[in-house]
């Protein structure tokens, strides 16, 4: 059997595909979308970032202005609940006065005493325990000023006296407490003042 030796055009046609050099003086360009150059900037991009920049400042100053807001009202709107009894608290601190001079104003207890005396005694003491104890439940206490340095934020005073076992400027005698409304002054104590010990002469 004698060899193909016929001529293919169509395979030399193919095989030269691949290898054939571009005419005309063209060269490849960068492929699409590939990044700049080092060094180079996109103007419009550093304007959209500096608006970013600034539009996030002016956020996060908002941001804390809304807060600070918040917080004062929050504060307000507190100090309005626990301050709005304040008038009728007082009138009630006076009620507790009241009761501490009914007490002070019976006699001390004896033996032997009479047994209506000593049970009016018992429910005095018992209501004011009582009526105190309601009174520290919603925020308001005594505070005693007696053997205290004199503190014009808490003390009124009424007398000054001298004095051999106070020294100067100590409350000696407090006829009323000091009454506060959730740490604030309701009342001031009316309290009378050692001058300290008398000069010779």
């Amino acid at each position: 059997m004698s060899e193909n030796t016929e001529h293919n055009p169509f395979a030399d046609a193919a095989a030269g595909e691949g290898t054939q050099a571009p005419t005309g003086g063209e060269q490849p360009g960068p492929a699409q979308g590939a990044a700049p150059e080092d060094g180079a900037t996109n103007p419009r991009i550093a304007e959209l970032e500096a608006e970013v920049s600034a539009m996030r400042d002016k956020w996060m100053r908002a941001e804390a202005e809304m807060q600070n807001v918040r917080n004062r009202a929050k504060r307000e709107v507190e100090d309005a609940r626990q301050y709005a009894v304040q008038k009728f608290a007082k009138d009630v601190v006076e009620a507790a006065e009241n009761l501490k001079r009914a007490l002070a104003s019976l006699p001390q207890a004896t033996e032997g005493e009479d047994n209506i005396l000593t049970r009016m005694r018992e429910g005095i003491e018992s209501t004011e325990r009582s009526f105190m104890g309601i009174l520290e439940r919603n925020g308001i206490s005594a505070v005693d000023a007696k053997g205290k340095p004199f503190d014009a934020n808490l003390h009124q005073a009424m007398a000054e006296q001298h004095s051999d076992e106070h020294a100067a400027g100590t409350v000696m005698e407090s006829w009323t407490p000091a009454w506060t409304l959730h740490g604030r002054l309701l009342k001031p104590a009316m309290v009378v003042v050692s001058k300290g010990p008398a000069q010779a002469g």
